[in-house]
């Protein structure tokens, strides 16, 4: 029994098609860090004008910030990495 179902043929991006892909999906990603990180400073300065905003979803939506942006760091550190390890490389 295949419970794999039907493959279908992975089609072999081109590089100029593989490099506005990563770009795309990057840009989309560090947007998101962003919106993590204006929705926390919303959040803060709301509960810090005493308006009516949960504790719990304050501390929540800054964590959530941070993590992303702690995730952000971590990539862009192992890009680097990579990058510098290509560098090195011998021709």
């Amino acid at each position: 029994m295949n419970i794999s179902g039907p493959s279908t043929p992975v089609r072999k991006l081109t590089p100029a098609e593989a490099q506005t892909s990563f770009k795309v999906a990057l840009n989309d990603a560090l947007h998101k860090v962003n919106e993590a990180q204006h929705a926390s400073t919303l959040a803060t300065s709301q509960l810090a004008r005493g308006e009516n905003i949960d504790l719990h979803q304050v501390m929540i939506t800054a964590q959530k910030a941070s993590i992303s942006l702690q995730a952000t760091i971590e990539v862009r550190n192992k890009v680097v990495e990579a990058y510098q390890e290509v560098m090195r490389m011998q021709v």
